[in-house]
This record gives C-alpha cells, structure tokens and sequence, in this order.
C-alpha cells in the first residue's frame, strides 16, 4: 500500500495494487496530457477500472463521469454490446493495412453510416481521429475545385467561434483570434470568417446580410464553407439557431462552393436528433463525424461526402483522393462503432436525450443566480454554466469531485455532456455538482 498524501484535492489514498505514488510522480514529470504543461501542474486522477457511468479511482472511490469521456462514451463504460463486439473481433483480426485490402467490419459500417446519413450522402473515408476526418475534409474540397477547373479557390469560409482539431489544416479554420490555437496564426494558411452566429431564436438579418456580403467578395476564393452545426464545441460551447446552417448552404450553393458540417461533437444524438444538421432541414456535401462513433471504446472518424463529390476528386490529375492513414478502418474500431450505432438503431435515445435535457435545465437552474455567472444553456444532452472570468479548474474539479462528479471545465466555462444512459438521479447529482464547480471557479 502506498500513499498520495500531498497531491492535491484530487489526491487519492490508500491505494492497493500499483504504487500509485510512484506511476504519478513519474507522470507529472515525463508524461504530457491535454493543453497542459510539462511537468503537470496538477497531478491527473488515477483511474483504475469503469464500468456504467461511473469511472473507479485508485482506491476504490467511484464518480461519475459527466463528461462522456470528452463526449465520446456515450453508453457508458463495459457496454455488453460493445464488450463482445470487440473481442469478438479481435478473434479473426486485429488490424490490416486498408490499401488494396478491405475487411467485413469496415464494409459493413460504410453501409450502415450510409444508412444514418442524411440524404446525399454515402461516400465514406475512414480516418484515425476528428481532426484528421477533418483535413481529409478540407482536402477533398481542394481537390474538388481544382478538378473542375477551379484551383483558384483555396480558401475557405468558416465561423468565428468554431473548433475543428488540433492539426494544421483543422486548426486553419477554428476561430483565428479567440480560439486555442492563435499561438500558430503566422503558420497556418488564411481563411475567411463570418462573425459568430449570435445567440436566440431565427436569424438576425444584420447577420445573415453580413455574411452574404463576406461570402460575395471572397466567392472566387473559397472552396468549401466549413462549419459546426447549431453547437460550436471546444470554441466556446455555442448554441445558435438552426436557421443560420440555411443560410450556410444557401451560400455555398450561390457561389459554387461545397458546404462541410463538422458533426464530430454533435453527431449521433447529442444535440436531440441524430445529426444537428437535420434540425436546420439541411444536408452538406461533406460531413465529418468521431467521438460517439465508437462510444468512446477506440479513435475512429470518418468523412462522408456525396458521390458526386467523390467522382469529381477521384476523376482528377492524382486519380484519388489523397490521404491514406495507416490505421485507416481499423478492424476493431470498426467493429465497435457497428455495436454503437446499432445501438443507435435499436434503442429509445431520443427519449433519453429529452430526458437529460430536461433533468439538465432543472439541475443548472440555482446556477443563474451565482455571482459571476453571465449564463446558463442547455441543448439535447449539454449544460453549460459560462463564467464572467476564466474558470479556476483545480477548485471547480475538486467542487465536483467532493460531490462525486467528474467534468474538465475550459477557458469560462463550467459545464457537462453526460452519457445517454444516466439516470434521473445522476442527472441531478451531475448538475448539482456543476453549480458547485461554478460557485467554487
């Protein structure tokens, strides 16, 4: 048995098994995570073992993970389905290289995201991660134009406040001044931006006038419009009408551009239907989707285009489209992403996901009346509480963790993206312990 006194408040004690102590030492100082410095300024948690919703610390202590594993576990943690799909799999093949081979698992999971899309689209490129469905994304529409004759338009037109990855093309069209990514501005090719949709009910015409006006002057320049539907994520936890994804497509159509939903974060239920897009009655030339994909068991994405966009880049000078990831359609992740979207199929998840978002209003509702809170919004399966100055994160974990909650606030934002299977009373239990992150940041 060892001890962790003098980590922190999310120090864990009396721990048997592994020296906790010592792994933890050594990951603080040789082990990078997430948008942190090195060596660590805080230790990480110590997760031993999941099952449900519930993640199970060194030591035995259990909490809820109000996170989805950054919106990805979607069934939880051990899901029987996604278990024995797995090693299930993992009896016939692991992983094979998928140039010039194919396998079942890949063929029949392009069938059924075929199947989910909305209409148009059947096309699928499988990739290793969001941001690189991403790029793979932004090069299709390169070569698109280039192959009709239009290698001019090199640019695209993208949304202030959005987030789409952490590599170099991604990174091109997430928010160039107050995203993450600003550091790297003189490096990364220059884009064009609408300004944030505003928040509220139907479009602000002041807006929408704005944006076809941007969109004219640059509309020999732009390949695609890029954009998050209805959600922008990791820029900000936005919420913004439907209406103005019409508009988006309304504009690519006008100027010969293709429209791009990166539906990574909001794809497969989380905010209410099955894909954002469908709310605005929209369907894109090319949608990106990860995360959920798998229910968090293993990195898979996928880019999903029409056929004539996949005709038109095929039809080229390089006869392909080209990308090719070495782990492009991994078997396993195949295999699991097949039991996650059956579930998908089979399952009253709409039900669910009104459930949380019901249960979420109610839980956050106290928090409007904390000082330095400047809002509090729900949409589907997400609450956010949006703080008047940048969250102290040590003290707002720690507020959760006391009630038994796990969420990774960022930048002014304290908030959650729960799994689909938490009940009402741990859809309480996580909005409670969202108030008390808030009031402790």
């Amino acid at each position: 048995m060892s001890s962790m006194d003098g980590l922190g408040p999310l120090g864990v004690t009396g721990l048997d098994g592994p020296d906790w102590a010592e792994l933890l030492g050594y990951d603080a100082g040789h082990v990078w995570h997430p948008y942190a410095p090195l060596p660590s300024a805080s230790p990480a948690l110590p997760v031993d073992s999941a099952e449900g919703v519930r993640l199970r610390l060194a030591g035995g202590r259990e909490v809820i993970d109000a996170m989805s594993s950054w919106w990805a576990a979607i069934w939880g943690y051990r899901h029987p389905a996604l278990d024995a799909a797995v090693t299930g799999q993992l009896q016939h093949l692991a992983h094979v290289m998928f140039g010039g081979l194919t396998h079942v698992p890949a063929i029949e999971l392009a069938r059924r995201l075929a199947s989910m899309m909305p209409p148009g689209l059947d096309r699928v490129f499988f990739a290793d991660s969001g941001s690189v469905s991403v790029e793979v994304a932004l090069k299709a529409c390169l070569q698109y134009q280039r192959n009709l004759g239009h290698a001019g338009r090199g640019k695209f037109l993208a949304l202030a406040g959005g987030y789409h990855g952490d590599t170099f093309g991604a990174m091109s069209v997430c928010d160039p001044v107050g995203g993450m990514h600003h550091l790297f501005a003189s490096f990364l090719p220059r884009q064009v931006f609408l300004p944030r949709p505003p928040a509220g009910e139907g479009v602000d015409p002041s807006w929408e006038s704005a944006a076809r006006s941007l969109a004219a002057e640059h509309a020999g320049d732009i390949a695609a419009v890029v954009a998050e539907p209805v959600v922008q994520g990791a820029g900000g936890m936005w919420l913004y009408d439907p209406g103005y994804v019409r508009v988006l497509r309304e504009i690519a159509d006008e100027h010969g551009a293709l429209l791009v939903l990166d539906e990574i974060a909001t794809g497969f239920g989380r905010t209410g239907p099955l894909w954002a897009c469908l709310s605005a009655g929209v369907s894109p030339d090319i949608m990106c989707v990860g995360k959920a994909l798998t229910g968090g068991y293993l990195s898979l994405a996928a880019m999903i285009c029409t056929k004539e966009v996949a005709l038109t880049v095929s039809g080229g000078e390089a006869g392909a489209l080209v990308h090719g990831p070495t782990f492009m359609a991994n078997p396993l992740a195949c295999a699991a992403a097949l039991a996650s979207t059956g579930l998908l199929l089979t399952l009253d998840w709409p039900r669910d996901i009104a459930r949380l978002e019901a249960g979420l209003r109610e839980a956050l509702t106290p928090a409007r009346r904390l000082p330095g809170v400047v809002d509090v919004r729900c949409h589907g399966a997400i609450g956010v509480v949006q703080m008047d100055h940048p969250v102290d994160v040590s003290a707002a974990t720690a507020a959760a963790l006391a009630l038994g909650v796990w969420i990774r606030p960022f930048r002014d934002l304290v908030y959650t993206m729960p799994p689909y299977i938490c009940d009402d009373d741990e859809v309480a239990q996580i909005g409670a312990a969202v108030v008390a992150a808030a009031k402790a940041a």
